[in-house]
């Protein structure tokens, strides 16, 4: 295996690690764009790992909603509780404190 040049990797990692970034600001559209950037530099570079990536990316994209939708329920879960808790306090301060 070839060793992957320095420019190409500071391209994969700077556009993988802004995208990241962008994504968690909200600007959706420019993480997309350059998470392309940084998917196409791999593919270019490591195309017959790449290949098996895309071959097996239904299964990861499954694997990542049962994720997402875990994390989802399991934040649902924790803020009726801390409705709940947020009641019972509220029920049970003394007239002086509110």
């Amino acid at each position: 295996m070839q060793k992957t040049e320095n420019w190409k990797r500071a391209v994969m990692i700077g556009s993988f690690s802004a995208a990241a970034f962008l994504f968690l600001t909200g600007r959706k559209a420019a993480g997309f764009a350059l998470a392309g950037v940084g998917v196409a530099t791999l593919a270019g570079e490591y195309p017959d790992k790449f290949e098996k990536f895309w071959e097996h990316a239904p299964e990861y994209l499954d694997r990542g909603t049962r994720l997402v939708q875990g994390v989802g329920s399991f934040v649902e879960k924790i803020a009726e509780q801390s409705s709940r808790i947020q009641e019972r306090v509220g029920q049970t301060r003394p007239d002086y404190i509110t």
